[in-house]
């Protein structure tokens, strides 16, 4: 059991936007780990402070910086938020190709994290994250540190897994925000056009759109093109909206993720980061524009007014209580980390197969070795989830 480690300790860390069951994950692994007698280290806010770690002036504090985990750590399986806190901090942001792995400018950072292992004698590191963090692995990995990653998006888009923790609470939470608006726009003869999370797939809106009946659902896997044409969109939101008043259904709910603002032409293209360099999509608010542009649209056809309200939903799905099969698959993913540690296996992602199967996926297997860029999972157009939010739209507006 970890005997080509240095050290008989690991560490924890949990970095980027927070997700339904991120507690489930993080006292599973810890737990597991202690259960054999392997003291875990718990680093707070993600890479936020280790990256920054000096050997030579190590500054750390227990409790403010770190904890060693204790069993206590099992009375928040069920728990939102993030016991370890996070942060969107990114230590390998410079890191371009993999000869900037040599380069002491470009991976200050990433040494540091290794040097604050070696201080705490920790012989393993235990990341919990996104595609950011993922990269991250590798490129501690490739630095010689045995590290393991859980895979943690509300997103879905994750490849190599066909759930990522947290994704269904956040549908269930979107559904039922998504159902009250629904019986609004009904008693009220009114639209809403509702924006949901998801940079770059579409598996929220389509999910989250057909469990509460959703007129239309839009994502970036239904635009061909580049530059994502607004006004024939808002044209084809127009078309929908008139059609089902004329079939005598005067409301409705229309879902859109937010990634479509990546799309979006210069000028509405949101460009506000934030202290990390991220783009906050959100500040594109795209429900906005396209309420704004089908209520004109409509009024230049009809002579009328229509009532659209646009509706962000975002942060209540990624800090709802977790649901019973996310609390199963993450308590699996956590004990896939130890597991693997225990057969000496690193550098490798946690993942689960049917039955729960666990599953270890090597970094080789999810990045581009050569790009080191990481492989993404989109919703495949003409796939049977996509077809059938297509059929359980209102009418066929995309060809």
């Amino acid at each position: 059991m970890g005997a080509k480690l240095k050290h008989k300790k690991v560490g924890v860390i949990f970095s980027g936007g927070p997700a339904p069951s991120a507690n489930t994950v993080i006292s599973s692994t810890a737990l597991n780990f202690l259960d054999h007698n392997i003291p875990v280290v718990g680093f707070y806010r993600g890479y936020e402070f280790i990256q920054d770690f000096n050997k030579d002036n190590p500054r750390l504090k227990k409790g403010v910086h770190y904890e060693d985990i204790t069993g206590d750590i099992s009375r928040v399986r069920n728990d939102r938020g993030i016991y370890l806190r996070t942060s969107r901090a990114n230590p390998g942001k410079k890191i371009q190709a993999v000869e900037d792995l040599k380069d002491p400018e470009k991976n200050v950072r990433l040494r540091n994290i290794i040097d604050a292992c070696e201080y705490f004698q920790i012989g393993a590191l235990i990341s919990i994250g996104g595609d950011d963090t993922l990269k991250t692995a590798n490129y501690l990995w490739l630095m010689g540190l045995p590290i393991i990653h859980i895979p943690k998006t509300i997103d879905n888009d994750y490849y190599g897994i066909p759930w990522t923790f947290g994704y269904w609470t956040a549908v269930d939470a979107a559904h039922n925000i998504m159902l009250d608006l629904k019986a609004d726009a009904q008693a009220t003869d009114s639209f809403h056009i509702i924006e949901l999370m998801g940079r770059k797939a579409g598996w929220i809106t389509y999910a989250a759109g057909i469990a509460a009946e959703a007129i239309m659902m839009i994502s970036s896997e239904d635009i061909q093109d580049e530059i994502l044409d607004v006004d024939a969109m808002a044209s084809r939101l127009t078309d929908v909206i008139i059609a089902r008043e004329n079939n005598r259904r005067p409301y409705g709910i229309i879902a859109i993720a937010e990634g479509l603002a990546d799309k979006l032409p210069d000028g509405l293209k949101p460009t506000e980061t934030d202290r990390h360099g991220n783009i906050i999509y959100g500040k594109a608010n795209i429900a906005h524009i396209f309420a704004e542009k089908v209520k004109e649209l409509y009024h230049e056809r009809t002579g009328l007014e229509v009532k659209i309200t646009p509706k962000q939903i975002g942060y209540e799905t990624r800090a709802s209580a977790p649901i019973s099969f996310d609390v199963v698959l993450g308590s699996m993913l956590g004990y896939g980390a130890y597991k693997f540690f225990s057969e000496d296996t690193f550098g490798v992602m946690v993942s689960v197969t049917d039955n729960f199967d666990l599953k270890a996926v090597p970094f080789s297997e999810l990045i581009d070795q050569e790009t080191l860029k990481t492989k993404l999972r989109d919703v495949p157009k003409g796939s049977d989830f996509f077809s059938l939010k297509e059929r359980l739209s209102y009418g066929k507006f995309w060809e």
